[in-house]
């Protein structure tokens, strides 16, 4: 089993900056990749971006592209998501995920096996 925790979530105004922390614990050698998703209450869960634990190669989400980074610290199993020029439209509830295979596709987030509790972004105008 794969434990994550994340932090760094709050309020922002819009055209600020956050930046999430998602900490693996238990058998994280056997991570492939992890990413964060996020939801509001009208909406499914959402793909942001995923970051692959060999070789970091990245994905992102059209709508944070640009404006979001992914990375990682493989040393202490830290993924972290800096989020740039927030728009009241990034509020949600982000999650992080991790996944032990190369999933069919990044955005399908029953393709991920493990899940943080999620933390609470809020973006005001």
């Amino acid at each position: 089993q794969v434990q994550l925790v994340e932090s760094g979530g709050g309020l922002v105004q819009a055209g600020g900056s956050l930046r999430l922390s998602c900490a693996a614990s238990g058998r994280t050698f056997s991570v492939y990749a992890m990413g964060w998703f996020r939801q509001t209450p009208r909406k499914e869960r959402e793909f942001v971006a995923v970051i692959r634990w060999s070789g970091g190669s990245t994905f992102y989400a059209d709508s944070v592209k640009g404006r979001f980074t992914i990375s990682r610290d493989n040393a202490n199993n830290t993924v972290y998501l800096q989020m740039n020029s927030l728009k009241p439209e990034d509020t949600a509830v982000y999650y992080c995920a991790a996944t032990s295979r190369l999933p069919r596709l990044w955005v399908i987030p029953n393709e991920y096996e493990y899940w943080g509790q999620g933390t609470q972004v809020t973006v005001s105008s």
